[in-house]
């Protein structure tokens, strides 16, 4: 059984430093300099894990070190090893070495990163071969990618080991990262790639969001700071996203959409903060974290808004975590719950059961929460 896998080692790192992706050498220097660090090699090692059972039974080409080799070997796999080892690695080398495992005749190609990563993948192989995305990066809007790490371990170990697994089309979508750090999100889709079909396993594409009534975000935005009012002195980290945008509107507060803000008193806090500020301003002192849901996917955590880390959430606590999203939105979910993909298995799985979502102003709503 063939096996292709691809690692972009800084996918993610500009999540929790608030830098929202790390497209571009000055960006991943100042996710650097904040002190970043490497997330995707991690994820692909969650992924792999999964193939363990049948490891004497792949062939797996990869490219050198942290692309792919390290994390194999590391597993106690043994991969072959294209290409050349580089000091530091850019989109050329994904595409070179995703044509490279093109004509080697492999069933499957695995690739962690993000949207930028798929990009590269689609630019080299288009629909020639079957793929599937370790979710590692920052933006995650393209429909290539599993929900989660060790689903995407699922997805190859099935489609390697089972008879009659169809594939089909999926979306490959990018954000202009720039305009996202302005708050302005311009998605555009540039081509599809073949998945293996297993919908539970994998992502759907984001959704742009069904249009919600104005005054159904006025009164949720409202109930929001009805609770600041009954809890002086408290800190509240707001999520990204256009459903959290009217709290901060009503405020009279600038807002980050696209970032996370901390408001304390009905006053603003800190603005477009990463993970490190977020825990250093609530640290010895009680917070709540409000954050909505990304639509058409369910995700409350690690899509968009990786600074509210594990260590972020563990510290605020579960029961200080406030989910608003208009009815609406829950509907586009069909019956799929909602996730959370902190990166700290222990913390998602403090939310596997069920969680109250603020639907309107008067309302509450119990929607089915899955840790991954």
């Amino acid at each position: 059984m063939k096996l292709g896998l691809i690692i972009n080692p800084i996918a993610g790192m500009g999540g929790k430093v608030g830098l929202k992706g790390t497209d571009g050498p000055e960006v991943l220097k100042k996710a650097r300099e904040l002190g970043a660090r490497e997330e995707s090699p991690i994820k692909a090692k969650s992924a792999l894990k999964v193939l363990l059972p049948i490891k004497d039974d792949l062939e797996i080409y990869t490219y050198p070190g942290e692309m792919g080799e390290d994390e194999l070997k590391a597993l106690g796999f043994e991969p072959k090893v294209l290409g050349l080892k580089k000091s530091l690695t850019g989109p050329e080398d994904t595409e070179e070495a995703a044509k490279e495992m093109l004509d080697k005749d492999i069933k499957l190609l695995m690739f962690a990163g993000g949207d930028g990563t798929a990009r590269n993948i689609y630019n080299a192989v288009g629909d020639k071969v079957t793929v599937i995305g370790i979710p590692a990066g920052v933006k995650i809007h393209s429909g290539v990618y599993a929900n989660h790490p060790k689903s995407a371990g699922e997805v190859a170990l099935k489609y390697l080991t089972e008879e009659g697994i169809q594939t089909k089309e999926a979306e490959v979508m990018d954000i202009d990262e720039d305009a996202f750090r302005e708050g302005l999100v311009t998605a555009r889709l540039y081509g599809y790639m073949l998945i293996p079909h297993m919908e539970s396993l994998v992502q759907s594409q984001k959704s742009g969001g069904i249009a919600s009534h104005e005054d159904v975000l006025k009164g949720i935005s409202e109930r929001v700071i009805e609770e600041m009012e009954k809890e002086p002195d408290t800190y509240f980290i707001i999520g990204s996203g256009s459903t959290t945008k009217p709290i901060m509107e009503e405020l009279g507060l600038p807002n980050t959409l696209l970032g996370m803000d901390i408001v304390k008193n009905k006053e603003l806090i800190g603005s477009d903060l990463n993970e490190k500020q977020i825990l250093d301003i609530i640290d010895g002192h009680k917070a709540k974290i409000v954050v909505t849901v990304i639509g058409g996917q369910g995700y409350i955590f690690g899509r968009g808004n990786q600074q509210l880390s594990g260590e972020v959430v563990k510290k605020v606590g579960k029961e200080n975590v406030i989910v608003i999203a208009p009815k609406e939105k829950l509907m586009s979910l069909g019956d799929n719950p909602l996730l959370v993909d902190t990166g700290d298995e222990e913390v998602n799985s403090l939310f596997n059961g069920y969680i109250k979502v603020v639907v309107n102003y008067s309302s509450v709503q119990l929607a089915k929460v899955r840790g991954l």
